[in-house]
Order: C-alpha cells, then sequence, then structure tokens
C-alpha cells in the first residue's frame, strides 16, 4: 500500500467512523450481529466465537486485530476469552472510538491501539499468537 493509498483510506473512513452510529443502526447491528460493538462489517458474534474457538485463544496470549475499525471484533475476543489484544487501523477517529470503549469496558490494561497499515506494522515477526482481520480487504 502506498502512503498516497493510505491517506485516501484513512479519509475514507475517517468520516464514517467519526458518526456515531444511529439508533436505528443499533438496532440492526444488535439484530444482525448479535450486539452492538459499533461494528461496520457484517461478522456475527457466532462467528466471532468461532473465531475464538479456532484459535484456542485464552488469558495467555496476545492478538493482532487488523482493520479494527471501532474494534470489532477484536475487543470483544478480549472480553469473552481474557487475551491481550492490539487493535490496528488506519482511520484514527476509528481508534480512538475502540481506545474508549475498552476504557470504558474495563480492557485498556490488555489493549493496545496503533495506527498503521497491515503493510508497514511496527512489530517484530513472532510478537502475536494470533491475527484476525475480519471485513477487511488487504
Amino acid at each position: 500500500m502506498t502512503v498516497r493509498d493510505e491517506l485516501q483510506a484513512r479519509a475514507l473512513f475517517q468520516e464514517r467512523y467519526r458518526n456515531t452510529p444511529s439508533l436505528v443502526a443499533c438496532q440492526i447491528e444488535q439484530r444482525v450481529i448479535g450486539g452492538d460493538w459499533g461494528a461496520n462489517g457484517f461478522t456475527t458474534m457466532a462467528q466471532a466465537d468461532a473465531l475464538a474457538r479456532g484459535l484456542d485463544l485464552s488469558a495467555g496470549d496476545r492478538l493482532l486485530d487488523l482493520g479494527t475499525g471501532r474494534g470489532w471484533p477484536g475487543l470483544y475476543l478480549a472480553a469473552r476469552t481474557g487475551c491481550r489484544v492490539v487493535l490496528a487501523d488506519l482511520p484514527l477517529e476509528g481508534l480512538r472510538v475502540a481506545a474508549d470503549r475498552a476504557a470504558a469496558e474495563g480492557l485498556a490494561a490488555r489493549t493496545g491501539v496503533v495506527a498503521s497499515a497491515a503493510s508497514g506494522l511496527p512489530f517484530r515477526a513472532g510478537s502475536f499468537d494470533a491475527v484476525i482481520h475480519t471485513d477487511v480487504l488487504c
């Protein structure tokens, strides 16, 4: 991904994440996804639960959620399994919403937030036990 591509992606999603979802959007998300996580994709809670089981996530694990947006499903998986999570994406507004949610949910001590494209992550190989990217085109 070029710097220009990153800037375009950031601008595209920045406005989307800046807007608080309407009551109707929250109700739709509750029905479709199964919870109110500010999601902007279509991964359901049942699918996120399947990810947790398939990855065998537990309190000792470190998870990287690429393209996290507002923190779905990384924060959910951290809350459900006790794992530590690093949320990575480009739009700063989405990451701010995710960090605020982590604090409100009591997950801040187990949550890191990184503004980065997947193509330029600032981590060494082997830093994570699992990596997810749901509803993301890479």
